[in-house]
Parts: structure tokens; C-alpha cells; sequence
């Protein structure tokens, strides 16, 4: 091979582009290496550069082609079946100068009605200018009738007032003639009528199929847009210093965005080691001498040195010999399976979100088309998606076990979020949302909207297994123009009886792109810092954002487990929307293979576990929002919740059902209702303020129940929300084990659904 050959040529904007590509044959040669031009819209190949001037082997239009990828290096162009190339590159960046030329081309080589640009305008003058000619025409004739028909009516006026025979003969020559002119001039102004109506005719439809084909052409452009924004974005995080990883040991479905996974260059790597260079960490297998160890030995170390050094190739990570894992409970209700499908309505993001760039989201009013059935709230108690990850934690006697479970309960979480592009209905001020799984799960949940502005949800689940989660969270988030970021703020807090750890940590940013042009995608990015506040035991956990370079597994996800003194016990790998992984680490030690010349830690671990991994979605999800089973079974209709429950939104349950345009015109009414009670809220304040001495508290809202405490007689800086507004079923309070404050639930919720359900002190909110 020449080093002409070799070098692949660089693309540009233009329409001619040439290099070497791997060309399916057939099941006996496979793939061979072939010359292909492109030039005009046509793609040839040819088996070598030296056949250009006499041999092409084939040709294929691109007009009338399609163009898919198949893999990080594979593609296909086919024109309807009659041809049909599979065709590889040397590599990822190659095929992708390929497409992009490819597309160019196809773009500027759709067909038009039969005219090039230039014979095209040459057309469109010279029929102008006949239709032009003919409006003359008809011009020129509707005065000579006009002429003829005056004179015409003369004569017959003439004809009237005739009493001699010799003038009646003349008259009535004169008539003939006249009426001749008008009926010869009236047959000429019909025909060019006739003429002018075929010609417009006949070029309006030419011009609307040479529209429509515009119309083509620009949503391919929109197109082009997408890959190109696509890579710009992928550009910019290369700059800021991505890290180019070697592929995992493990597929888990790379294929899905872009085709990542791979058929890139073999790793150095054994095939057994994983590299987390974004961890500046290495696990490779542990010496075979831990894994030799048997059962009696794994007894005897758990006497002498404790169940943190139990080899957990023989034992699993939260068994105990005491008590034999538990039946899963019977259901003792029966949910929804399915939900009325998705309408196809179809509606410009962009033409709403062009206006709104660096404005808050919650701010931004928009109409349910983009919305999805489910309120802010249910969407924050699919978190208990996966509650038996805290079910096994509450049975674990080692606080580091404990936390690997809480650390893959954390990225559970997110698991649901990768297809669900979909906005929650922002819940409104007061609106509550119970989910009430204790027969079948052994948990209750609780969630209110505690804030409007900024916009706060506290959350409260409490387990009959030993847990206890709480969190608070406030969304901040801003359109930046290609995409959204929303960033969640407050803290999450998982509490256990039995041991008394306390633990807590934050979300990362979740971040939706193509906002422009394209399809949705959804993106988590961040760090997360799990404490055990109790023991002083940490996880770290990496998510790894998208990178259109790495050969690594999107959504990835990476995480140590340390004591108090920064020991490693455990590292945990996986993907957000699949799976994670845990390893036991029997030796760790230092390396200085660690990219810039950083010093990088190499773990020894035992093998892998699975420990957690996402369950399938429904049949028919795509059509029902790409809800998973828990989801839809959120906005069931149930008798005996709250007033203030999400299921009893009319916005929402008309969405639902897909009436959209009742439930626009319900969203509306519900805003202007919450706007009117918070203006309401704020003279109210204003009003105690100017007269601070007179104010009857008879007559002030009922801020608080007969279970909870009276309003403090404050100076005017309190905690209380500045229109005065306090939540009915939590209370802000600061939480000496976290530092932190936070609304955490003070009870009476539960009590009231028990004993009948007397929501008397529930506010009118729908």
C-alpha cells in the first residue's frame, strides 16, 4: 500500500470526495478493500485508483438513497433494493467524514422537477413573461368589447327610432357588423382566458411539487443541523479535556446512542482488567489465593478479623446464616397495566423554547404536548422503583455492605429517566401525592409541594424493613439554546433503625439535548458523595457524561466505597440504565501510569457481582410514555387519597386520557387560580404587617392543624415563606446529624387516611 493510499483524505463542504473503504462481497471473499468516488451525487467505486480512467465496478444515486449506520465504523447505502452497499471503514472518525460528505451530497444532489438552478430561473422568467403577455391580451380585448358592446347598443337604439324602409335596410348592416366585432372579440378573450387558466394550472403544479421538494431538502438540512450541533458538542467536551477510555469488558447496550461499543483498535488491557482512567483507578483480578479460600476458612476469618473480611466470591454480600432471605409478599391488589396511548400531536419545541434561552424552566409556561401524565411529585416517588436494594441493606451487619446497596439504590434512581423525555406537570402549591404500598411492599410514601417559587417537593417513604428515606428537592434549571440542564437541589437522607446509620447525598445534573433539531436524548453527568454520617464510611460515585470520542460505554457509572480513614473496600461499576456491579478490592497499590502523569491506584478485586439491574419495561411502553410498570400504575384512580392528591389533577387526568386541548385549557385555569390565592396569601401579609397590633388571628388562613404547633410569634424575620404559606403535613427543621435544613414530615397524614379520612383541613387547590 502506498502512502498516498493510506492517508485518508480530508472532507470538505464541496461535491466531489474520494478514499478507500472495506466493501461487502460476499460470504467467501467477505470484505474487500475498494476506491470509492464521489462526485455530483453519484457514488462509483472501483477495485483500484489505476481503473478510475477506464473500469467502475458500480454506481450508486444518492438522491434516491438511504444512508444508515450501523456500528461505530459500518454503514449501508441503499436505493430501494435494486442496490445496496455495506460498506466499513478503518475507524470511527473515518466513516464519520464518509457520512458526513455523503449526506452533503445527497442533500445537494435531490432531485428537482426537471430544472437545474439556472435552467430553472431561465423557466420561471420566460413563464412569467408569457403570463404576463397573456394579461395583456386579455387587457386588449375587454376594451374592444367594451368599444364594440357601447357601439353595438348604439345601433340597436337607432334601430328603434327607424319609421323608412330605404334606412332599415343600412341599420341593420351596421347591427351585423357590430355584433359580428363583439362576438369574434368575446371568442378571443375566452380563448385567452382558456390559455391563461392551462398555463397557470400547469405551472402551479410544477411549482408545487418543486415546494415541496424544498420542503425536503430543509428537513434533510435540519438534519445535517442535528449531526453537526451533535459534534460540535462533542468537540466542546473533547476541549475541555474528555478522556478517551479503552473499551469495557462488558457490552451494555452501546448501541443505542451512536453505535459505541465496539469494533474499535484491540486494548492493551487484558480482557479481564476494567480501566477507570476518569477515576484514576485500575481493578484487575485479586491472586487466585483469595479466591482458593474455602467455606471453613471464610467462618473461621469471620470470627477472628469480622464479616468485613469475608471473601465474597464464596459468600454473597448481605447473606446471613440466621435468616434465610424472606418469600417476596403476595400482591394483594391488582394495578393497571397499561394507560390510553400517546396522541400523535405534533407541536415545535423550538418555536416556545427560542424565546425562553437562559430562563428558569419552571417559569417557562408550557402547553401539556410537551408534558407527560405524571406530576413532579410521582415522578420523584419512582426513586422507590427499586426499594428492595434498601430492604437488603437494612438486613446488612457490615456498614460497608450497607452502602453499596444505598450507593446502587442512588443510581437506581435514574434508571427510568432514559427514555422519558416528557416534562412532570409542575404540582402546585399544597398538592400532595401518597403512595401506599404496604401490603404488597411494606413501605408508604408522601410526597407535598412545600414551595412554588422557588418550586420545592419534600418526600417522606418509611419501610416496615427498618428504613426511613426523606429528601427535599428544589429544580434549578436553564435552556443554554441546544440543550437543558435541570440541576436538583437539596439533599436526599436514608436513615436505619436497626443500626442507626444515617446517610445522605445529592443528584446530579440531568441534562436534555437536541433541543433545536432532532431527536430528545437525556444525559446524567456529575459526582455523587454518599456519607455515612454515623461511621464516617463514603461512596463515590462518577457519572460519566456522554462523549461522542470515548470508546467506552455510554452512561457509565463508577464508584469506590472507603471507611473513616480512606480505606477501599469495595468499587462499584455499571451503567445508569442497565446495571451495576460490585467488587470486593483484597490489595490495592500505586501506579504511575495515570494520564498528565498522575499517580493512579491499582485495586486487586474477586470477581464482579451483579447487584442490581434494571427491570424491563412493559409491552407497548414507547406508546404509553416509556412508563415503567411502577409508573403507570402512579396516576390510578384511587377513592380514599387526599383532596390535594396529583390523581385528582383534571389537567392531568385529561391528559391522560389524551383530550390535550381540555387539559391546556384546565392548566391554564388551575395557574391563574394558584396565582389569585398567592396574591391573596401576600395582602394578607401586608395587611398583618401595617397593622400588627390589630390583626385577628381568627381571620388570618389556617396555617396549621390541631396536631401540629402554632405559628411562633416572630419579628418579621421568620422561616415561613415570604406570602406566608405553610405546609399542611411537613415542617422545616435542621438536621443536627447532616447539617443541613430540610422539610421533614411531622405526622398526621398516615393517621387521618386510617381513621376515615376526614380532609377537612385540606386546601381547595383543584
Amino acid at each position: 500500500m502506498s502512502s498516498s493510499e493510506s492517508k485518508p483524505p480530508t472532507p470538505t463542504l464541496g461535491d466531489s470526495y474520494k478514499g478507500w473503504l472495506f466493501k461487502w462481497t460476499n460470504y467467501i471473499k467477505g470484505y474487500q478493500r475498494r476506491w470509492f468516488v464521489l462526485n455530483n451525487g453519484l457514488l462509483s467505486y472501483y477495485r483500484s485508483q489505476a481503473e478510475m480512467g477506464h473500469t467502475c465496478r458500480g454506481t450508486i444515486n444518492l438522491a434516491t438513497a438511504n444512508i444508515v449506520v450501523e456500528d461505530s465504523c459500518s454503514f449501508v447505502i441503499s436505493n430501494g433494493g435494486a442496490q445496496t452497499y455495506h460498506l466499513k471503514a478503518s475507524s470511527e472518525v473515518e466513516r464519520q467524514r464518509w457520512i458526513t460528505a455523503l449526506e452533503l451530497a445527497k442533500t445537494k444532489a435531490f432531485p428537482s422537477p426537471d430544472l437545474s438552478d439556472d435552467s430553472g430561473s431561465m423557466e420561471i422568467q420566460s413563464t412569467l413573461r408569457t403570463l404576463n403577455g397573456k394579461v395583456e391580451d386579455l387587457n386588449t380585448c375587454n376594451d374592444l368589447i367594451v368599444k364594440h358592446g357601447s357601439a353595438l347598443q348604439r345601433s340597436l337604439s337607432e334601430l328603434e327610432g327607424i319609421h323608412v324602409a330605404a334606412d332599415m335596410g343600412e341599420k341593420i348592416r351596421q347591427v351585423t357588423e357590430r355584433a359580428t366585432l363583439f362576438r369574434i372579440t368575446s371568442n378571443a378573450m375566452i380563448n385567452a382566458c382558456r390559455d391563461f387558466l392551462a398555463m397557470a394550472q400547469n405551472h402551479s403544479k410544477r411549482w408545487q411539487k418543486s415546494f415541496q421538494l424544498e420542503r425536503a431538502q430543509r428537513i434533510r438540512l435540519e438534519e445535517m443541523l442535528e449531526q453537526l450541533a451533535k459534534q460540535h458538542n462533542h468537540l466542546e467536551r473533547a476541549f475541555r479535556g474528555a478522556t478517551v477510555l479503552p473499551p469495557s469488558h462488558d457490552d451494555m447496550d452501546g448501541g443505542s446512542k451512536g453505535g459505541l461499543s465496539g469494533k474499535g483498535d484491540a486494548s492493551d488491557e487484558d480482557d479481564d482488567n476494567e480501566f477507570f482512567d476518569a477515576m484514576e483507578f485500575i481493578t484487575v483480578p485479586a491472586d487466585p489465593k483469595y479466591h482458593r479460600r474455602s467455606s471453613s476458612d471464610a467462618s473461621r476469618l469471620s470470627n477472628e478479623t469480622g464479616a468485613d473480611d469475608l471473601s465474597f466470591d464464596e459468600l454473597s454480600l448481605a447473606s446471613s446464616p440466621e435468616s434465610p432471605p424472606p418469600l417476596k409478599p403476595e400482591p394483594v391488589k391488582r394495578r393497571r397495566t397499561c394507560i390510553p396511548e400517546k396522541p400523535n400531536y405534533y407541536l415545535n419545541l423550538w418555536s416556545i423554547m427560542k424565546n425562553c434561552i437562559g430562563k428558569e424552566l419552571s417559569k417557562i409556561p408550557m402547553p401539556v404536548n410537551f408534558n407527560e401524565p405524571l406530576s413532579m411529585l410521582q415522578r420523584l416517588s419512582e426513586d422507590l422503583e427499586y426499594y428492595e436494594l434498601l430492604d437488603k441493606a437494612a438486613k446488612c451487619s457490615s456498614s460497608l455492605e450497607q452502602m453499596c446497596y444505598v450507593a446502587a439504590f442512588t443510581v437506581s434512581s435514574y434508571s427510568t429517566t432514559v427514555q422519558r423525555t416528557g416534562k412532570p406537570f409542575n404540582p402546585l402549591l399544597g398538592e400532595t401525592f401518597e403512595l401506599d404500598r404496604l401490603p404488597e411492599c411494606g413501605y408508604r410514601s408522601l410526597c407535598e409541594q412545600v414551595s412554588h417559587h422557588p418550586p420545592a417537593a419534600a418526600h417522606h417513604a418509611f419501610s416496615e424493613k427498618g428504613w426511613t428515606l426523606r429528601q427535599e428537592i428544589t429544580l434549578a434549571s436553564k435552556f443554554r439554546g441546544k440543550y437543558l440542564s435541570i440541576i436538583p437541589l437539596g439533599s436526599i437522607q436514608c436513615i436505619f433503625a436497626k443500626s442507626g446509620n444515617h446517610y445522605s447525598w445529592k443528584k446530579v445534573t440531568t441534562t436534555v439535548h437536541n433541543i433545536i433539531v432532532g431527536k430528545l436524548w437525556i444525559d446524567q453527568s456529575g459526582e455523587i458523595d454518599v456519607v455515612n454520617h454515623k461511621t464516617g464510611d463514603r461512596c463515590h460515585l462518577k457519572f460519566t457524561p456522554y462523549s461522542y470520542f470515548s470508546r467506552d460505554v455510554p452512561r457509565k457509572v463508577t464508584g469506590v466505597v472507603t471507611d473513616k480513614d480512606g480505606k477501599a473496600h469495595y468499587v462499584l461499576s455499571g451503567t445508569w440504565d442497565e446495571k451495576m456491579e460490585f467488587s470486593r478490592i483484597m490489595q490495592s497499590s500505586k501506579s504511575e501510569n495515570g494520564a498528565e502523569g498522575k499517580q493512579r491506584t491499582v485495586y486487586q478485586t474477586l470477581k464482579a457481582k451483579e447487584i442490581w439491574r434494571k427491570n424491563p419495561l412493559p409491552e407497548g411502553a414507547e406508546s404509553m410514555y416509556f412508563f415503567s410498570t411502577l409508573a403507570l400504575t402512579l396516576n390510578e384512580p384511587e377513592e380514599d387519597v387526599a383532596p390535594t392528591d396529583s390523581r385528582r389533577r383534571p389537567d392531568q387526568r385529561l391528559m391522560e386520557e389524551g383530550r390535550w386541548d381540555e387539559a391546556n385549557a384546565e392548566k391554564q385555569r388551575l395557574e391563574e387560580k394558584q396565582r389569585t390565592a398567592r396574591r391573596e396569601r401576600e395582602r394578607e401579609v401586608v395587611k398583618a404587617a401595617n397593622t400588627p397590633d390589630e390583626a385577628d388571628t381568627e381571620d388570618a388562613p389556617n396555617l396549621h392543624t390541631d396536631s401540629s404547633p402554632p405559628p411562633l410569634l416572630l419579628p418579621p424575620v421568620t422561616s415561613v415563606h415570604p406570602d406566608s404559606y405553610q405546609s399542611l403535613w411537613f415542617e422545616k427543621i435542621h438536621d443536627p446529624t447532616s447539617g443541613e435544613t430540610m422539610h421533614v414530615y411531622k405526622g398526621g397524614y398516615w393517621e387521618t387516611k386510617d381513621g376515615g379520612g376526614g380532609w377537612d383541613l385540606c386546601p381547595n387547590i383543584f
